[in-house]
């Protein structure tokens, strides 16, 4: 005695497609001038490439464009920043963050976009609730695309992940554009030897 569910089972099975191949990636290949093309994609997403600065560059940088008094979160070893992490159990004790300094794996050249795990970034709202970003990446880390990326990195490894490109935006219907809206005001990206 079949029932009306085994009946419908079998009739998909056995009218089941066979499976096709998956289409194949297109290649887009991003093989010269990686550096000026991330440079070019941060810009028109509302931050900065500097290249050939070391680490002694980004404290000259905080001291340029921030006062001592603004808290500032380096997870980079050799730069100092005056905020203890290891001891933050609740992520609102981030709430008056001026500046983090983070590193990121890879970087992506067509949308400028930084895979940063979360074992490299502390806290998950980190990235998001800081006034402003600074990012470390070195240059043999930049890819052309996001295929390319998420060929490198397993999203699975760190439990959590993110892609950042830039300082935080909105645009309404007026067309008016909003960098910092609910995020970082700036980002900066070291690019790094």
């Amino acid at each position: 005695m079949n029932s009306s569910k085994e009946a419908i089972i079998a009739a998909i099975k056995k009218n089941k497609p066979d499976l096709l191949p998956l289409p194949e990636h297109p290649e887009y290949p991003y093989e010269d001038n990686l550096i000026e093309q991330f440079q070019s994609s941060i810009k028109l997403n509302g931050g900065t490439a500097r290249t050939g600065e070391g680490k002694a560059a980004i404290q000259t940088y905080l001291q340029e464009n921030f006062t001592a008094d603004k808290q500032v979160l380096s997870l980079v070893d050799g730069i100092t920043g005056n905020f203890d992490v290891k001891n933050v159990q609740d992520p609102h004790e981030l709430e008056h963050i001026e500046v983090a300094i983070l590193e990121g794996d890879w970087g992506v050249v067509e949308n400028a976009a930084i895979w940063l795990p979360e074992d490299k970034i502390a806290h998950r709202a980190l990235p998001f609730i800081a006034q402003h970003l600074i990012v470390l990446l070195k240059i043999d880390k930049l890819l052309g695309n996001m295929h390319e990326v998420y060929q490198k990195i397993n999203v699975a490894d760190s439990g959590y992940g993110v892609f950042v490109a830039g300082p935080s935006k909105t645009a309404d219907i007026e067309q008016s554009l909003i960098i910092g809206a609910h995020g970082p005001r700036s980002m900066v990206v070291f690019l790094m030897e």
